[in-house]
């Protein structure tokens, strides 16, 4: 691992430095602190298979904040019950 991608990396623990849920922001969904860009905007955006520096540069957020809204994602899945339902 090179430095500069070692300085870009921040603990999954850390992402409530860049998150924040306000009920007055976006009706309280999580956001990148000082914006309104949602989590689920820059996961739905990778997902559909946007880079991370697409992300970056069309909400003008840094890579820090991307990570921190899938560490977010993730600690936030990893806490719900799954339910499966018979397929029909």
């Amino acid at each position: 691992m090179s430095r500069t991608s070692a300085a870009r990396r921040i603990p999954a623990s850390d992402w409530h430095h860049h998150i924040a849920i306000d009920p007055k922001i976006l009706g309280g969904k999580p956001v990148i602190k000082g914006t309104r860009v949602s989590v689920a905007v820059i996961v739905g955006g990778l997902a559909d298979g946007g880079s991370v520096e697409e992300i970056c540069r069309s909400y003008e957020i840094d890579e820090r904040d991307v990570r921190a809204a899938l560490a977010f994602a993730a600690e936030s899945v990893e806490g719900e019950r799954i339910v499966t339902l018979p397929h029909r």
